[in-house]
């Protein structure tokens, strides 16, 4: 019976391996912070604190004089607000408006419930999750910029720009437009020096996510009275 039972735990902590691989291979393949290691860690982990968890009560039930009461979910459930600390540590803030990880920190949350739900006996719903969290990370968002809202099939991109000639900023916006770069946010500042007078703008634009950077790098330097030109996709 013993030897059963530590198959059993054993084939658990096996498919949580497995499917937690799945889902750090996704992360790996995209070079995240949280790969290949990190998931499989955190899958295999919550699968065992989840077994420890739910078969401690029938391995020490009490006896006559010593009454042991146990919940066989207190220590998985812990799992879940203890995993919050891993995942917010990969979120990063890179502008006033720019935040990234998010998807990663979700990721290292599902990679915990797949081990919980490995642990608590649930194969097929764990499975099913893998498989519907890698088409919801993978296929889905590329479903979208076909199919999607107009809003969905656009990327963004940064332009920085200095004009030597002040009347042409007008002139640059309009261009721009004409060549369908919707323009989100503009800034605009004086730079001065020795010998002259320049203007730099900042753009953030949405274009179609299938043009090419190099495309509207093109149309940007080819404007009239730009001097210099970068480009940043965000």
């Amino acid at each position: 019976m013993e030897s059963f039972i530590d198959v059993y735990i054993l084939m658990k902590l096996v498919i949580s391996a497995v499917l937690g691989m799945i889902i750090g291979l996704e992360r790996e393949l995209k070079r995240k912070p949280v790969g290949l290691k990190t998931c499989l860690v955190i899958s295999i982990v919550s699968c065992l604190l989840t077994i420890v968890s739910s078969e401690s009560p029938y391995i020490f039930p009490g006896d006559d004089q010593v009454n042991i009461t146990m919940d066989p979910l207190r220590l998985a459930a812990q799992i879940v607000s203890g995993i919050g600390f891993l995942g917010a540590g990969v979120i990063l803030r890179r502008g006033n408006d720019s935040i990234s990880g998010l998807t990663t920190a979700a990721i290292i949350w599902g990679a915990a419930g797949i081990g919980i739900a490995v642990g608590a006996g649930f194969y097929v719903e764990a499975t099913a999750g893998v498989i519907l969290l890698i088409l919801s990370v993978e296929i889905i968002p590329h479903l979208f910029k076909y199919f999607g809202p107009k809003q969905l099939r656009a990327k963004e991109l940064k332009i920085k720009m200095t004009l030597s000639e002040k009347d042409k900023i007008v002139q640059v916006i309009n261009k721009l437009k004409e060549n369908k770069i919707s323009i989100e946010h503009i800034h605009i500042k004086d730079l001065k020096n020795e010998n002259n007078k320049t203007h730099l703008l900042e753009f953030i634009v949405t274009v179609d996510y299938r043009r090419r950077t190099t495309d509207v790098y093109y149309v940007v330097s080819e404007l009239p009275s730009v001097e210099n030109v970068e480009i940043e996709g965000l």
